[in-house]
């Protein structure tokens, strides 16, 4: 699980660590919360950056097979039009879309035949149920993971891996 340290990725690990599984955290900085659940944490990750991807590879090829990875990792920040950051929406797609992406493209030899990926996206990324403008760094980054979701789903469905995309909510 990406962004396992808070929030949804830590209920997430905590979910799945009471059900009995193994969960791997992977984060920037660990939290002791995570600590407490997780069989193994891996942190000084960050997704957006060649380097910390290999890193993750590194630390995961001792288990073999991940059967359910979920991309959880994300960046919300607010622009408003008039005073639109761009550096705001160009990191926001680097997290929120090709993170994902790169995690998923690094791990995919240690996903086998009825594995899982989960993508962590949000409402805020249909372009149809967009009723409140805003956010446009956030609204595209999670427009631009569902469309690279489910071209994974179209490309591992002859390997005989799931690939979903969850809003949260």
């Amino acid at each position: 699980i990406t962004g396992a340290n808070r929030g949804i990725g830590l209920e997430l690990a905590r979910a799945y660590s009471d059900r009995g599984c193994l969960v791997v955290g992977v984060c920037r900085q660990s939290s002791p919360e995570l600590a407490e659940v997780a069989e193994k944490v891996v942190d000084d990750i960050d997704v957006t950056h060649a380097d910390g991807i290999a890193r993750l590879v590194d630390a995961l090829s001792e288990l073999g097979s991940i059967d359910l990875l979920i991309n959880n990792a994300g960046l919300l920040q607010d622009e408003q039009l008039g005073s639109i950051d761009y550096d705001s929406i160009r990191i926001q797609m680097e997290v929120n879309a090709y993170g994902p992406l790169r995690v998923a493209e690094a791990l995919l030899p240690f996903i086998h035949e009825g594995g899982k990926i989960v993508n962590i996206t949000s409402r805020m990324g249909s372009i149809a149920d967009n009723t409140s403008g805003g956010r446009y760094g956030y609204r595209a980054s999670k427009a631009a993971l569902n469309a690279f979701g489910k071209s994974l789903a179209m490309d591992l469905k002859p390997k005989g891996i799931a690939v979903a995309q969850l809003h949260p909510g």
